[in-house]
């Protein structure tokens, strides 16, 4: 008998076909992982999020990297008509069985399969940080949303207090990999996930990155003591 293929771990240099195909692996049990290793608090960060991004009915939003729809799903009851594009084929696959009602897409922030201008509002939450160019990215998501049009990137982010941010990082390296280890189906890619928040810019760096491509009015909110950051621009015409 062949011995099975081992899980893919993505590494920091983020090639979309390795960070793909680890988000594949874990697809069936990401939502489950997320709710134990954030105690829940991703479902009061993505209530915020909904409320930065106002959705209203009729409004076209494509929400990228959406993963199983978890974030979309509260825009479609709102009214609003929905996309979830999403780079990784198993997290699509794994959305269209969990919400029928969704619009899923797969495809690459980086090159999107949609018109100039086709959406009024682009949104993102916690699959940022794992673009492998994001000021491309962002360039991308200006060319699909309309002029004005808004932008709302949901982020795990750095803490403005030394101490906090050393507590952070000392329980992302050393209590969430065990939770990852007895919750997910590969702690491997866990590992990858926990190394590229520490690795990610701080609020105001990630702000200029956004201002200097294509977006205007750049501004944030930091949610619990700023380990998550979300923010908010608007197209410039």
């Amino acid at each position: 008998m062949s011995e099975k293929n081992p899980p893919a771990a993505a590494g920091l240099d983020k090639q979309p076909e390795e960070v793909s195909g680890m988000f594949d692996q874990v697809a069936a049990r990401y939502d489950l992982t997320n709710d134990v290793m954030t105690f829940g608090q991703h479902r009061i960060w993505r209530r915020c999020l909904r409320q930065v991004v106002a959705p209203q009915p009729g409004q076209k939003i494509l929400d990228i990297a959406a993963g199983t729809g978890t974030s979309s799903l509260s825009f479609h009851r709102a009214g609003a008509e929905v996309t979830c594009c999403d780079f990784s084929a198993g997290m699509v696959a794994e959305g269209k069985k969990r919400h029928r009602e969704l619009n899923f897409v797969v495809g690459d922030a980086h090159d999107l399969p949609f018109a100039d201008e086709a959406f009024d509002t682009v949104t993102c939450s916690f699959g940022f940080r794992n673009m492998h160019d994001p000021a491309k990215a962002l360039q991308e998501l200006a060319r699909v949303t309309k002029p004005g049009g808004k932008l709302a990137i949901m982020e795990f982010s750095t803490p403005p207090s030394p101490l906090i941010a050393r507590l952070y990082e000392l329980y992302m390296r050393n209590v969430l990999p065990t939770a990852g280890r007895l919750v997910s189906s590969d702690s491997d890619a866990y590992t990858y996930l926990f190394d590229s928040i520490l690795d990610w810019p701080d609020q105001e760096t990630l702000g200029h990155l956004i201002q200097e491509n294509g977006w205007g009015e750049v501004s944030y909110r930091n949610l619990t003591l700023g380990t998550v950051a979300i923010h908010r621009a608007f197209k410039e015409s």
